[in-house]
């Protein structure tokens, strides 16, 4: 079924790459689908969507803007909306005037559409209605109306198989079967090629990322996933917690939408305590957090009607607003704060962990959970019994220690063959200079040692995780003109943290993690053993010292002192015949100097 769906999508007209989409003219006074179906449970199609905020520009020229921001993997456009209440629509004109940017993306999952719903009714209110436009005097907004066009153009009604409506969706993954929600880092799609182009542009100081939840049933129609504090920078983190989070939730429970922390829990139900979501660079709110930008995610619950999901949506996007807009001052110093730290920190988190012990409580409005026979199998099944409501105290767990830390070298050299890394690194913001002239000075590289692979592709990749590193030292080092490009830390200003991050291997959604440098990992030379025996024993007797290091190995090491051929491999690996490019990181960490 699923097949036939993308076929028809493929071969669908509107869905031909390059092929125009014309935008669909809402029914004034630009009501949404959403709005004009009775039930309340239709999404926009992409043509509707992107037709509606057309003529919605078109009749607000003052102060709105419909622009195109680089393709996606369909063929068709990425595209952002600029609210402002003066015509501010450019990010430096913006901060001149002390305007926080609000940053909105919807659609990366298109199954889960109420953003888009929601942000079309919100960019309409905020242009026409008198007690809304006062906050774009004091916010910029921006949309992404559909990140995943690809997965919206792909509409069916059977994907979210546990989902209330509405009644037909977009898919998932995208025209490549990605999830975008993994991508952030790797940017294997087009989609988040210009997204990143987008983001890098804006630099929003809050960043949200709207979604539909699952799991467990409970009461809340909305929950929200924070980006973790411990991993931003002290400065936003405090003012997330003390702040920021605060005014949200009371802002909703005003609204009569009581919030929960995203309901994420180990055990079978919610009660064995909720657990802060560990999001690292490939989610768009780890993304965020590298850039001192503070990300969102909202999810709604599934299993509630979708028409209660998009009012919910809607709500929290207004609180954002509100909230953002009378706190103005504090956003901006916050992220003033946390980039002036960024500009001299050295030490930098790789990996993180949630503390099992460090708790704080939260109210929660669940339902009772059982379990009885499986009418499928038989076999006892978990329920929940709406009619048994509860609010009780359940632990939450939200606190991060970093498990990897770093000092971060004076720059990273990286040579000028690895092209999709440097591709990668410049459209994040990276500076890179293009060696002109020799440079010779104290370096330090990484061999591989150890790591572990994934036995299942993840989003087209086999990841590695638990990497063991060795480290060599060269104090004299000869770097020439046209080999590498080099990336001083010092240089980099917000790209700071995500270079370290992405060039570090042991970091957990690093370039090496996701194969970027998988080449290094095979062999292209060998030996015959035969041939290699009269060689090796030759080397050892010219070279006495490694002889001792061998009988020391076998010693220490009873399986190496029972076999041959592991020792003959042993003294290859420790001859000048050994490649001196495998499991070498082609990386080098520099510690200066960086200019001849």
């Amino acid at each position: 079924m699923l097949f036939a769906i993308l076929l028809a999508a493929a071969l669908s007209p509107t869905a031909q790459r390059g092929t125009a989409l014309p935008g669909t003219p809402p029914t004034p006074p630009f009501t949404t689908p959403f709005e004009r179906d009775p039930a309340h449970n239709t999404t926009a199609t992409y043509a509707e969507c992107l037709g509606f905020y057309k003529a919605l520009a078109a009749a607000n020229p003052a102060t709105m803007q419909l622009r195109e921001a680089g393709l996606t993997d369909s063929g068709q456009p990425l595209h952002e909306v600029v609210l402002s209440a003066d015509g501010t629509f450019e990010p430096a004109a913006s901060r001149a005037k002390g305007r926080p940017i609000l940053f909105v993306q919807n659609g990366i999952h298109p199954g889960e559409p109420e953003g888009i719903d929601a942000s079309m009714m919100l960019a309409r209110d905020l242009l026409r209605d008198k007690k809304l436009l006062p906050l774009l005097q004091k916010v910029t907004l921006v949309i992404v109306p559909v990140y995943n066009v690809d997965g919206m153009l792909n509409r069916n009604s059977t994907t979210r198989a546990n989902q209330n409506g509405p009644q037909a969706y977009g898919f998932r993954g995208n025209a490549r079967h990605l999830d975008l929600n993994r991508d952030f880092v790797k940017q294997d799609s087009r989609n988040a090629r210009s997204f990143a182009a987008l983001f890098q542009k804006w630099r929003p100081e809050i960043f949200v990322d709207t979604h539909t939840s699952n799991g467990a049933d409970y009461q809340y129609t909305i929950t929200l996933i924070p980006t973790q504090h411990n991993k931003l920078a002290p400065a936003l983190g405090t003012y997330l917690q003390s702040q920021l989070l605060p005014a949200l939730y009371a802002g909703m429970a005003k609204k009569k939408w009581p919030m929960t922390p995203y309901v994420d829990f180990e055990g079978e139900t919610p009660e064995s305590g909720l657990r802060a979501f560990m999001e690292s660079p490939r989610y768009s709110t780890g993304y965020a957090a590298l850039f001192n930008s503070i990300g969102f995610m909202p999810e709604t619950h599934m299993l509630k009607a979708f028409e209660p999901r998009v009012r919910a949506t809607y709500d929290l996007l207004v609180t954002y607003l509100q909230t953002i807009a009378a706190q103005a001052p504090a956003v901006l110093a916050a992220r003033a704060t946390a980039d002036q730290a960024l500009g001299t920190q050295t030490r930098f988190p790789l990996a993180w962990a949630l503390s099992d012990t460090a708790t704080t409580t939260v109210s929660f409005r669940g339902y009772e959970a059982g379990h009885k026979s499986s009418a499928v199998s038989g076999q006892p099944r978990l329920y929940y019994d709406r009619t048994k409501p509860y609010t009780r105290p359940v632990p939450y767990y939200n606190t991060a220690r970093p498990t990897v830390l770093v000092e971060a070298p004076q720059a990273y050299v990286i040579p000028a063959a690895w092209t999709e890394v440097i591709d990668n690194l410049r459209r994040n913001g990276v500076v890179l200079r293009p060696l002109s002239e020799p440079l010779t000075g104290r370096s330090e590289h990484y061999s591989i040692e150890d790591y572990k692979t994934a036995p299942r592709a993840y989003e087209g990749h086999y990841l590695h995780s638990q990497v063991g590193l060795s480290t060599g030292q060269q104090a004299t080092s000869t770097l020439g003109p046209g080999s590498a490009y080099l990336a001083v830390v010092a240089e980099q200003g917000p790209a700071r943290r995500y270079l370290v991050e992405a060039l570090e291997p042991r970091a957990t959604d690093s370039f090496f993690a996701w194969g970027f440098f998988d080449s290094i990992l095979q062999q292209k030379e060998h030996y015959s053993d035969y041939v290699f025996e009269d060689l090796a024993a030759e080397f050892l007797t010219k070279n006495p010292g490694v002889r001792e290091q061998l009988e020391a190995a076998k010693k220490a090491d009873p399986t190496l002192a029972a076999s041959g051929p592991r020792q003959l491999e042993w003294v290859y690996q420790h001859s000048p015949y050994a490649e001196p490019g495998y499991r070498r990181y082609p990386v080098v960490r520099w510690y200066g100097p960086t200019k001849p």
